[in-house]
């Protein structure tokens, strides 16, 4: 039974967005992980979080280092904090999620057994494992807000083509039809909408570029060599305000091009690299019904709660 969404008799929704945390084999780093993410929710008592890819490690790891042997159970682990929370709970996929031990159809259906994720398995006829929307609606069962999920892979699929992987043209099709439908019974209004993935759209790159930003950009960013056009669909449909990647560990920065707000998460996991200087954490994500925006700030595994990122203008 799928749990349904609902804002606050307040009016608010608020999401917690975790990232990358990389677990692999309930060690010492693991436990860290596990511990940032517990403070954290419990100082914010998040409606739902977001899991935006690489949740568990299963790539390549130099001689010596652990290695995710049991990926179901790192999985368990790394959700552990949440599910035994009662937290509703949503991922997509990172490009470390399945690369090694096991497939994204096999992690899917274990993760659709937890009694508290409202994580969806998606249409099979087109790319990807977990292309989703769930709906959060108001005291009156009238969806209220929409929240898109993309699969954006892992490496490219042309091999003249190097690099990562891009949403593909069958994904960007099933979202402008979701868009559609949820537009139609909405009084032909988008319907205020954000959207998650693993994989940064070129477009992260352009707005450091080409607009004010706010936050750091200390790695490159990395972006599929392709853009296959899901943000001019975003654009087109006028629903997503915001949207939300993990991959670039130390990237947190955020900008608006176009009307919409590209934003980084803050890298949560442990087990992986970072920089000093630059604390783990969690990216936060408030909502208020019947209103096009949203409030977002970082919560740092010291408890830090960081509501104002320092400025970027392009060109400096």
């Amino acid at each position: 039974m799928q749990r349904q969404l609902f804002f606050r008799e307040d009016h608010t929704f608020t999401i917690t967005q975790f990232t990358d945390l990389h677990w692999k084999d309930n060690g010492t780093l693991d436990l860290q992980t596990r511990k940032l993410m517990e403070e954290v929710l419990d100082a914010e008592q998040p409606d739902l979080v977001v899991f935006t890819g690489d949740v568990i490690y299963t790539g390549y790891v130099t001689p010596g280092e652990p290695v995710c042997e049991q990926p179901l159970e790192a999985f368990r682990e790394a959700v552990h904090a949440v599910e035994s929370r009662g937290i509703p709970w949503a991922v997509v996929f990172g490009n470390h999620d399945t690369e090694s031990v096991i497939s994204r159809e096999e992690l899917m259906q274990s993760v659709l057994q937890y009694p508290h994720t409202v994580t969806q398995r998606g249409p099979r006829d087109i790319n990807g494992v977990g292309n989703f929307t769930l709906s959060v609606q108001d005291a009156g069962g009238q969806d209220a807000l929409a929240l898109y999920f993309f699969d954006s892979g892992n490496l490219s699929p042309v091999p003249h083509i190097k690099g990562y992987d891009w949403i593909r043209s069958d994904q960007i099709a099933w979202y402008k039809e979701a868009s559609r439908k949820l537009q139609s019974a909405n009084g032909e209004q988008p319907l205020p909408a954000l959207a998650f993935f693993h994989i940064p759209l070129p477009e992260y790159q352009q707005v450091w570029y080409t607009a004010t930003c706010y936050g750091n950009k200390l790695e490159n960013v990395c972006c599929a060599p392709v853009n296959s056009g899901l943000f001019a669909a975003m654009a087109e449909m006028g629903d997503v305000m915001g949207t939300f990647c993990g991959h670039d560990h130390i990237n947190d920065f955020w900008g608006e091009l176009h009307g919409i707000q590209l934003c980084y998460g803050r890298a949560s996991g442990y087990n992986t690299y970072g920089q000093e200087g630059f604390p783990r954490g969690a990216r936060m994500i408030r909502l208020r019904q019947g209103e096009r925006s949203f409030d977002t700030w970082l919560r740092l595994a010291d408890g830090t709660v960081v509501s104002e990122q320092p400025e970027h203008q392009p060109g400096v």
